[in-house]
């Protein structure tokens, strides 16, 4: 069966559903857009459903969802990993999962629609595009929300100069939304002032300037483009044409030794409707504000925001402040613990930042850190935090931009015998585990990690 044959096939099963849905989504960009994305598709179908986002599908919560009453659950953007645990819990429920994390290889009666079982690959579709697949199979009018899928694919590292598959269909579809022109790929350019962009640019990288706030202003000076216009900081959107390409050059010639100095350009996505300096404008700023949300436990704004709420819009700017904030202090710690909290070893690094770092934040960190370029291209990138909940939420990445190993297997190496979950993708991933397993789980990534990196070292 190919995979729009499966999408027609769930949602026929689905038109027949009654009662009172349960929708479980998971609180990223990506989970938010699917949650928004179904809630829409249900609202047009006249469907009345209960919607919670979540971190993740803990045994406690599986438990707490099997006292319900509802005869149909719904989940959105995770489920795919925990089959095992929904199984034993809701095996007398009628269970959809839409998804595209790497799944369980388990058996089980529930309705499963993930790209990944029909031989898709891993960046080819999100989990928004999953949700809104098969809400435009059920209703062509649901073709409106292909701007939201798209939002979730770039939340979840799906763009790469531009979308595959699945996902470049979804954006032909949003394309009366969506405006795409080439640009510097650089984050904050509606936004931020152009100095600030670039001293937080992680990619490009760009040496001497990235991570120096000295050094973005003396570059800009160097390459003679004005810090202020009538006493106001300018923004890179406010950049003449001669002043763009003043400053494309500049970066490329600080990237020479870089392996494509001049892989500073490519598509940009931006919002037809919203005015220009929005941070709802470019859909990168859109995905990190509906991350905010989510990763400061309000979801329910961010999914305000992609249904079109001017309040949640509001609240949304206010919380993409303080999400900044704690990103840089929690960069902050991470820089202030090296040697301590923090180990380096050869092609690898643990963090265990336990209670100073939020467990909702550590996977936002850990990217962050793999793209800045203070780490060899390949290092593992291990990081720890406490959840409220009494267990470890554990991330992991590789340096770089190549991500040629597979971490969702490392990390379920590492995990081993000690009782937890592991999520996610080959290129991301993420175990849950309970605090008392720490000291045992940190042991097996150091033996673990240090025979990777002499592997690699032997090859």
């Amino acid at each position: 069966m190919e995979f729009n044959e499966a999408i027609a096939l769930v949602a026929l099963k689905f038109k027949d559903i009654s009662g009172t849905i349960r929708v479980i989504s998971h609180l990223d960009a990506d989970g938010l857009t699917s949650a928004a994305i179904l809630a829409k598709t249900l609202e047009r179908e006249g469907k009345h459903f209960n919607l919670t986002i979540v971190r993740s599908l803990t045994k406690e919560f599986l438990d707490e969802l099997k006292k319900e009453d509802y005869k149909t659950f719904v989940f959105c953007d995770l489920g795919s990993g925990a089959l095992k645990e929904i199984n034993e819990t809701l095996n007398d429920r009628t269970v959809f999962i839409l998804d595209h994390h790497q799944p369980q290889k388990v058996k089980t009666a529930f309705i499963h629609l993930n790209p990944l079982l029909f031989k898709k690959e891993d960046k080819e579709l999100s989990g928004a595009g999953v949700v809104y697949l098969f809400s435009k199979q059920l209703n062509e009018e649901n073709k409106d929300l292909a701007y939201l899928a798209v939002i979730g694919a770039i939340g979840d590292v799906q763009e790469d100069n531009g979308f595959k598959g699945l996902n470049n269909e979804i954006l032909e579809d949003a394309r009366d939304k969506i405006l795409v022109k080439n640009g510097l790929k650089m984050f904050g350019a509606q936004t931020r002032p152009l100095h600030k962009v670039l001293e937080y640019s992680n990619w490009p990288y760009i040496p001497g300037v990235t991570g120096d706030y000295n050094g973005a202003l003396t570059f800009l000076d160097e390459i003679g483009i004005e810090l202020k216009k009538n006493n106001q900081f300018r923004k890179l959107i406010h950049l003449s044409k001669d002043e763009l390409k003043k400053l494309v050059d500049g970066i490329i010639i600080r990237r020479m030794d870089e392996e494509n100095p001049e892989d500073v350009l490519g598509p940009i996505y931006l919002l037809k409707d919203e005015e220009n300096e929005s941070p709802f404008k470019d859909l990168r700023e859109f995905s990190t504000l509906l991350n905010s949300c989510g990763r400061l436990n309000k979801p329910s704004i961010g999914i305000g925001v992609c249904l079109g709420s001017e309040k949640a819009r509001e609240q949304a700017f206010d919380l993409l402040m303080k999400y900044r904030k704690e990103i840089v202090n929690s960069l902050n710690w991470f820089n202030e613990n090296k040697g301590k909290s923090v180990t380096e070893e050869k092609g690898f690094i643990i963090i265990k930042a336990e209670e100073y770092i939020r467990d909702t934040l550590i996977g936002t960190v850990n990217s962050i850190l793999s793209k800045s370029g203070a780490y060899k291209e390949g290092t593992i990138i291990l990081s720890m935090a406490y959840t409220i909940e009494g267990n470890v939420k554990c991330s992991i990445r590789e340096a770089g931009y190549k991500q040629e190993k597979d971490l969702k297997k490392i990390l379920e190496r590492i995990l081993g015998d000690i009782e937890g979950q592991v999520g996610g993708h080959t290129f991301a991933a993420g175990c849950l585990f309970d605090q008392k397993d720490e000291d045992a789980f940190i042991e097996n990534a150091k033996k673990i990690l240090s025979s990777i990196s002499i592997e690699e070292e032997v090859k």
